[in-house]
């Protein structure tokens, strides 16, 4: 029976992206049209003429066990605060490189500093405590409120808990991926001047499930960050997002006809990449995670760079790994034998 799903498949089978990854453009010239394609189909471009001061405001300064928090909000546009925690280790040095950890579809970045807000949280504890883990590791660790999810997320909202936020987005010509990477960015702005203990030349960022996605594009659109670690989130658009239910906030409208979600490793090259995929994921088939990285290793070895990009795969499914992740972080940014003596 031809239906919807039919027709698409039809249109998916039938496209040719027009900035695909070749040899035969040189790579900066692909990865400068490229990059303008990305900016403009999220909506970046239209968010940015919303810019605004900073304004950082720290609410809250507090000494845990092993650690010292601190809650500050900044504002990212004209209309919005975006509340975060900075984790920064009780070690004694004077400046720790910076993780930026981002929670998927939980119920906030709470989690990423092990609160229990709702008694859902329960299920993420202490696997999802993301911000915890990193700090204590030797990282200063970011955790943002991405919009949709806890703090920012609208009242309006029935069902998937970011569907209102991301539907009007589309409405104002913008994309919820756009919004969060332009959050993250602006972060880091916030951060960097504010925070002496912080090292500007080493910043990491990882996520799970959404997190993951809004990782990846992230690192696709700021230079800044010099490590990406994606867990259960990249796959060929697809194997995924047009072979598999998604919630919404994944999508980037048009994408398709321009470029995979491969491609786009261009935009991080030749900065270091770790992929982490679960072989029994659901959601992003690890045979599309396995193809996609061929496409990422082909770019990276264009841009001369092809050590700086992995594949781990975890015998898990849609499952944030803690000790695997962080251990390719350690790894990447040699702080391997500084964590264990720490431990």
């Amino acid at each position: 029976m031809q239906n919807a799903d039919s027709c698409h498949e039809l249109l998916r089978d039938s496209v040719k992206q027009r900035l695909a990854f070749s040899t035969r453009l040189r790579f900066s010239v692909w990865k400068e049209r490229l990059r303008k394609k990305f900016v403009e189909l999220c909506g970046i471009a239209n968010i940015e003429k919303n810019v605004c001061e900073l304004c950082v405001r720290i609410e809250e300064d507090v000494l845990k066990d092993g650690y010292r928090r601190i809650r500050f909000t900044f504002a990212s546009e004209r209309g919005l605060r975006v509340p975060c925690y900075l984790l920064l280790p009780d070690a004694g040095e004077s400046i720790y490189p910076l993780a930026i950890t981002l929670q998927g579809h939980s119920t906030g970045f709470h989690n990423s500093i092990g609160e229990i807000k709702y008694p859902q949280d329960g299920e993420y504890q202490p696997r999802g405590a993301f911000a915890l883990q990193a700090v204590r590791r030797g990282f200063a660790s970011l955790a943002v409120e991405q919009r949709g999810f806890g703090e920012q997320r609208s009242p309006l909202t029935h069902g998937q808990n970011c569907q209102h936020v991301f539907t009007s987005a589309l409405l104002l010509g913008r994309t919820i991926i756009g919004e969060r990477v332009w959050d993250i960015h602006r972060a880091i702005d916030a951060v960097l001047p504010t925070f002496h203990q912080v090292d500007g030349t080493r910043i990491v960022i990882t996520g799970n499930s959404g997190g993951g996605t809004a990782a990846y594009y992230a690192a696709c659109y700021d230079e800044r960050i010099g490590l990406c670690v994606p867990s259960c989130s990249f796959c060929p658009y697809r194997e995924s997002l047009l072979s598999v239910w998604h919630c919404g906030c994944n999508y980037i409208p048009d994408a398709y006809r321009w470029f995979e979600m491969y491609d786009l490793a261009g935009l991080i090259a030749p900065r270091k990449l770790v992929i982490v995929a679960g072989r029994r994921d659901e959601d992003f088939p690890i045979e599309g995670v396995r193809r996609g990285y061929e496409s990422v290793r082909s770019i990276y070895t264009a841009a001369g760079a092809q050590e700086n990009c992995h594949l781990i795969e975890t015998p898990k499914g849609h499952w944030w790994c803690e000790e695997i992740v962080w251990n390719a972080v350690l790894r990447e940014t040699g702080m391997l034998d500084i964590s264990e003596g720490r431990q």
